[in-house]
């Protein structure tokens, strides 16, 4: 896949990360609380970018977005809660 670019799409109560290849998204949508907490609600990465890193370019787009930004993370999403776990060097970044 090479370079994966991930993208931020936010309106006023949701927003998304997305990366966007040969006409298909992987996304991970995330809704806003307030200014200092959002929700990952889903993680969906379609069959063709199953082993090429997209899911887990989201989850470290999704943390250094909250860190640079000063907001928590609730993850609802079961992708998202479960690389937490693998992952408690970004503790910091979740509300749990």
């Amino acid at each position: 896949m090479g370079e994966i670019t991930v993208t931020k799409e936010t309106g006023t109560t949701k927003g998304r990360y997305v990366i966007a290849r040969d006409g298909e998204e992987a996304e991970l949508t995330f809704s806003i609380v307030s200014p200092v907490l959002v929700i990952a609600d889903h993680t969906g990465v379609p069959d063709s970018f199953r082993g090429t890193g997209a899911g887990r370019a989201l989850f470290e787009a999704l943390v250094k977005d909250a860190r640079e930004n000063g907001f928590k993370v609730m993850p609802l999403c079961p992708f998202v809660n479960a690389l937490r776990r693998k992952h408690p060097e970004t503790a910091d970044v979740f509300s749990v």
